[in-house]
């Protein structure tokens, strides 16, 4: 179902977080898989801890522009810092996490398997595919896709767009190619409408959840 908005104290950003991570764990708690829609890629830190706390640690397989590792207080809502934070905390597994289609450089990759963006470029599809297939395992999987992971040209309608990314035709080939994965949960983040052109970064969002979800 479309289950529809999370439920925010709009303007008390502070108390977001809070809310996400409860909306989260009351949906997962009715057995249902949860797909989220972001939004911030901050959104991803709550819904990690909901997801981590039914699974116990989870493996994250998450394609991006940026490592996410930067350092912070674990108080203010930054996106650039929620996977530190999730490797601190337990909330990930960083021998079993992996992250495709980096192209900028933070100070720790906290042990997380990188596959930078001039590899996937050198990679086909199911080189890519086996790569995320053999590090991550059987283990319980959290999926995050920040849409800036595609080059501008694919996905111009975003906050940090980074040239020299992947099309959005090679991450579907390898998204397809992932279903021996054992996904818990996932979602897709920083489709930006307002920076969009002929909805061609919303339709490149919605096409990674179908496939994810397929």
């Amino acid at each position: 179902i479309d289950y529809g908005d999370c439920d925010l104290d709009y303007g008390n950003h502070s108390r977001a977080p809070v809310a996400i991570e409860k909306q989260a764990a009351a949906i997962l708690k009715s057995g249902a898989f949860l797909y989220s829609f972001g939004g911030d890629h901050f959104v991803t830190w709550p819904l990690l801890k909901a997801h981590a706390a039914m699974h116990g640690p989870l493996a994250l397989v998450h394609f991006d522009a940026h490592q996410d590792t930067w350092f912070d207080d674990n108080k203010r809502i930054d996106h650039g810092s929620f996977v530190a934070r999730a490797v601190r905390q337990g909330i990930i597994d960083p021998e079993r996490s992996i992250q495709i289609g980096i192209r900028t450089k933070a100070p720790d990759d906290f042990g997380i398997r990188i596959i930078p963006a001039y590899d996937v470029e050198e990679m086909g599809a199911g080189a890519l595919a086996t790569e995320i297939l053999s590090h991550v395992g059987n283990a319980k999987t959290y999926l995050t896709f920040d849409i800036d992971c595609l080059d501008p040209a694919f996905a111009p309608g975003t906050g940090t767009p980074v040239a020299g990314g992947p099309s959005s035709a090679k991450i579907l080939a390898v998204l397809q190619k992932l279903d021996a994965l054992n996904i818990v949960g996932a979602d897709v983040v920083e489709v930006a409408p307002a920076y969009d052109h002929a909805d061609i970064t919303a339709i490149a969002g919605a096409t990674v959840a179908m496939y994810v979800i397929g």
